[in-house]
């Protein structure tokens, strides 16, 4: 059945007049008497019949009231983006792919948020190894959070937050001893942190613009594991400014601003358009930036 001959009917049923029914649909008299032939005629019943000045529905009719009510109501939650939606009816496993370091920041934070609101939706979160790939198009991945490149260009943003990169050293390291300088920093020995075993990043090009250059004594592929081995050392990790500071605090680490002149780090968020409208995607995505911006749940 046509959906506006649907909502004729429903207004019909609802008022009992076809002048009224006119009214709420926005036609004439005319057209919704015509309305009311039609769906007697589909129906098979009289609907409305006259009882003096009025017209007063059939037993089918009063049947149908609800029905048809509650059906349009369907209609309208299935037509309107998000419309209906409750995180708590939602049974759903976001997967999310972002790097250690700001995994560890954020994981719990999230989690306690989509519980509160959502107890059956579970988070799967992925290393960056299919970073810059189909991931999302392919469906592999709901959300990449992190420093966003060589995306799909279907591909929807959304940037989320600066941050300074900073370095980090355990407490009672040499280097604390003075002022830390370029030329103190690059003296020291470092751990570089690449998936790909990169030795040379931006804090090489800008020592280098200074003349100087550092040791990257090892290389490593995660935060987690620079942070651990710089507990234990002499060198010098990377990390975040005001990113885990607890954690810092625990492992006995000490962070430093870094003596260079380097651009922020640029956190964002990106997903496929297919999943764009969809009303659970978006609830998460937002839970998902607000943990970014407030970690600590505050």
């Amino acid at each position: 059945m046509d959906l506006n001959l649907l909502r004729a009917l429903d207004a019909l049923l609802q008022e009992n007049s076809v002048t009224r029914a006119a009214e709420r649909l926005g036609t004439s008299p005319a057209a919704a008497s015509r309305m009311l032939a039609r769906l007697r005629r589909a129906v098979g019943d009289p609907l409305l019949v006259r009882a003096g000045q009025e017209m007063v529905p059939t037993p089918r009719a009063l049947e149908l009231r609800e029905e048809v009510a509650a059906l349009l109501r369907g209609c309208d939650n299935v037509l309107r983006p998000g419309a209906g939606f409750d995180a708590v009816h939602l049974r759903r496993t976001f997967t999310v792919q972002a790097t250690d370091l700001i995994l560890v920041g954020l994981a719990g934070t999230l989690t306690d948020r989509i519980r509160a609101e959502a107890p059956h939706v579970d988070v799967v979160f992925l290393p960056e190894a299919l970073e810059g790939g189909p991931a999302l198009r392919q469906g592999l991945v709901d959300v990449e959070l992190g420093v966003l490149g060589h995306l799909d260009p279907e591909i929807r943003t959304r940037p989320l937050t600066r941050m300074t990169p900073v370095g980090v050293a355990r407490s009672g390291h040499p280097l604390f001893d003075g002022r830390i300088d370029a030329r103190r920093f690059a003296a020291a020995d470092h751990i570089g942190i690449s998936r790909h075993g990169k030795r040379l990043g931006p804090i090489d090009d800008a020592l280098a613009e200074r003349g100087l250059r550092r040791r990257l004594a090892v290389v490593v592929p995660s935060h987690t594991s620079a942070m651990m081995l710089a507990r234990n050392s002499d060198l010098v990790a990377l990390t975040l400014a005001d990113w885990l500071p607890d954690t810092l605090a625990a492992l006995g680490l000490r962070a430093f601003s870094l003596p260079l002149d380097l651009a922020p780090v640029e956190l964002g968020m990106a997903w496929h358009p297919r999943n764009a409208s969809d009303p659970g995607h978006r609830w998460f995505r937002d839970h998902l930036a607000a943990a970014v911006l407030d970690p600590s749940g505050t």
